[in-house]
């Protein structure tokens, strides 16, 4: 067997502080998206059931909060291609934590929605998830929490549509 072709070298990179052809705001932004990144990713980790999936948790709250779907309707609304949603759909099944049932227009169509458990998990979940934020937001200063509040004002405005 031939031995497998080297990788290359990581190509160096400069501090930001050291790169002449970034704008404050060029930096402004990369620190921004990494920060929120990074935030998301740990108030994602707060989860009620660790077996389930970020994709899983977002449909279960999909049909927590809007009812009744058709598998199609939230292929759609997660962005996703329609056999995906189905090993999404049949995982929660699966787990008791949605259902599927007949559609009452439409004989080729079934409708999902979430079972008891399934509105539970999303409901201790995001407990979780704000018990932890809040946790981390005692620790700062009133000052600090002050600034933070201004800026979810001017992060909506950036992220409205």
């Amino acid at each position: 067997m031939p031995p497998l072709p080297a990788e290359p070298a990581p190509t160096p990179t400069l501090p930001r502080a050291a790169r002449p052809d970034q704008s404050a705001q060029d930096r402004l932004a990369v620190d921004l998206r990494v920060c929120v990144l990074r935030t998301a990713r740990r108030l994602r980790a707060q989860k009620s059931v660790d077996e389930l999936t970020d994709a899983q948790f977002s449909v279960l709250s999909q049909l927590h909060g809007g009812g009744p779907r058709t598998p199609g309707e939230l292929a759609e609304a997660e962005h996703v291609r329609p056999p995906s949603m189905t090993r999404t759909i049949a995982a929660l099944v699966e787990s008791g934590l949605i259902e599927r049932t007949d559609h009452p227009d439409d004989g080729r169509q079934v409708l999902v929605s979430a079972t008891e458990a399934g509105h539970r998990v999303v409901e201790e979940t995001r407990a979780r998830r704000s018990a932890w934020l809040s946790r981390r937001l005692d620790g700062l200063s009133p000052g600090d929490r002050a600034t933070l509040a201004a800026a979810v004002t001017v992060l909506n405005s950036v992220i409205s549509e």
